[in-house]
């Protein structure tokens, strides 16, 4: 008896596990997901927990309330899945504990659970199709590449949508595993990355096939990192001899972000630092960089311009996040450009967030929440801020560019207006509230993915840390650490040959469902050719 026999038949015991004993393993299948993205941007645990789920679930295919055991396996996988990943949203809780901290316990695990069902309603209709429809054992898993590819993209659109740790972010760990988005996009390249992570599963089902399986693993890892090697070896990185940038990373601690007085020191702070890193860039378009909400009302403090005319080059700007009184409609959550200073520094324009943070900056069924007691993080209270018109493109000395106030990057497709393309993405954020785990470090690693599928550089100011900036094939070519003030002073990279993704969007992901929908179609008529081992042998 080889390994591979060995092997097979210890992992055909999973699909035989009954009662609690499969969503347990399937919460830890979730949580070993997990481990692939940031902080330990461990790859493989994607593929043995997608391979494990899929075991799972065969197991389920020929009992009586195989749908009921498919809907909760998946959901306890889902549990697993984002409690590990995104325990760090406790952290904004903390921030002003006195009055949010004994929601943790309650809105959290609800919280988790919600985003869990977009696994449960994947397992189970994997396991619906499964029951109708016979499958040979070397496809038998088709249906679940397919149910799982449908519900990321729904998770990432539907209500407002949150495409947080997307499959494709698990290859955040190697620029290499990166370079594929510039073709597929995050939804198109999660479909890959899916089908690769199930083939450990289906050598299990259909060990006949082993070989062909294995052929069809090692081609698409060989495709992926021969073609991420290359891209990245045809695209160093370049920078421009007309265009400047000044990354400003404060380190103010959410707390004193709410102290008046500590907010007037740290504005200072910002000002100076902004003198000193723009000396002597005198012949080129200069941007400075402040972060989310680096002061209130900035736009309403009357020394200002002047102050930005003696300090700044002639053609320099002041980018930098704020709130702002929106009238009637309350206060947005805004990205002020002041500038240039050459014309007195004053405010040139202003971007208003029209991606809001459910909960943390707007408060859905606001009247409802009221009427229970339940107040929103935000701060400016009530049912949050005002959000605004949509993405733009800031004409802006130089280099025009995109800007993108904190979460906004999450969202692949509405960084900038269809037809008009950025040299640059400015992003703004404070990750402040997530403390020092994984929220800030998850969210550098998005920023990546948007560089990667714009062929755009980006930088961004982060309050806290992590302030980078990044290179259009995404790789980091300067950062500033957590809790530590700084800033980073460079020239701006020089944009790519505007990616595929960028031109075609979702196309090749639907083209990839087409494909996947036509194989099972094509397949379900093998009636009773070939079952897989487990049902053999269950």
């Amino acid at each position: 008896m080889n390994a591979l026999t060995v092997a097979q038949k210890g992992l055909v015991r999973i699909s035989h596990l009954q009662g609690w004993r499969r969503p347990l393993i399937g919460l830890g299948f979730g949580a070993l997901a997990a481990l692939s993205f940031a902080p330990l941007r461990f790859f493989p645990a994607l593929i043995i927990s997608f391979s494990g789920l899929a075991l799972l679930l065969e197991g389920t295919v020929n009992h009586d309330k195989g749908c009921k055991a498919a809907f909760w396996t998946g959901s306890a996988f889902g549990f697993g899945y984002f409690t590990i990943s995104c325990l760090w949203l406790a952290n904004a809780f903390l921030v002003q504990a006195d009055q949010f901290a004994w929601m943790i316990p309650l809105v959290l695990p609800a919280f988790f659970f919600g985003l869990g069902l977009f696994f449960a309603l994947a397992s189970l209709a994997h396991v619906m199709i499964r029951k109708r429809w016979t499958m040979p054992s070397d496809g038998a898993l088709l249906p679940l590449l397919f149910t799982l590819s449908i519900a990321e993209w729904l998770r990432g659109h539907i209500l407002t949508g949150l495409p947080w740790n997307l499959t494709a972010q698990a290859t955040a760990g190697s620029g290499i595993l990166l370079q594929p988005l510039a073709v597929l996009g995050p939804y198109g390249y999660g479909w890959v990355l899916t089908l690769l992570a199930l083939i450990p599963a289906a050598v299990v089902l259909a060990p006949a096939h082993s070989k062909r399986l294995g052929a069809l693993f090692l081609g698409i890892s060989t495709l992926i990192t021969a073609y991420g090697a290359i891209r990245l070896d045809l695209h160093p990185t370049q920078y421009r001899d007309d265009a400047h940038i000044v990354v400003v990373q404060p380190n103010v601690a959410q707390r004193d972000k709410l102290d008046p007085q500590k907010r007037r020191e740290a504005l200072l702070r910002n000002l100076e630092v902004s003198r000193e890193e723009t000396v002597g860039l005198s012949n080129q378009s200069v941007y400075v960089l402040w972060p989310e909400n680096a002061y209130p009302l900035l736009d309403r403090i009357p020394d200002l311009p002047g102050k930005l005319a003696e300090d700044l080059p002639q053609n320099g700007f002041l980018i930098s996040g704020s709130i702002r009184s929106a009238g009637k409609n309350g206060y947005a959550n805004t990205l002020l450009v002041f500038g240039p200073a050459n014309a007195g520094g004053h405010l040139l324009t202003a971007y208003d967030k029209h991606r809001l943070v459910p909960f943390g900056e707007t408060l859905p069924f606001y009247g409802v929440f009221e009427a229970l007691g339940i107040a929103s993080l935000s701060p400016v209270g009530g049912g949050g801020f005002t959000p605004g018109p949509g993405p733009r493109v800031i004409e802006a000395g130089a280099a025009p560019f995109a800007p993108l106030i904190c979460y906004e990057d999450v969202f692949p497709s509405t960084l900038f207006p269809k037809g008009t393309r950025p040299d640059w993405l400015a992003v703004v954020t404070n990750d402040a509230w997530f403390g020092d785990a994984a929220g800030p470090k998850q969210h550098l690693d998005i920023a990546r993915m948007r560089a990667v599928e714009t062929g755009l550089p980006l930088a961004r100011s982060a309050n806290t840390g992590i302030s980078a900036v990044i290179d259009p094939a995404g790789r980091v070519v300067s950062t500033l650490p957590l809790y530590q003030s700084g800033s980073i002073t460079m020239a701006l990279p020089v944009s790519l040959v505007t990616p595929v993704f960028t031109q075609l969007g979702d196309m090749l992901f639907v083209g990839f469902l087409i494909i996947n929908a036509w194989m099972v179609l094509t397949l379900r008529k093998q009636r009773g050719i070939e079952k897989s081992n487990f049902i053999a042998t269950s």
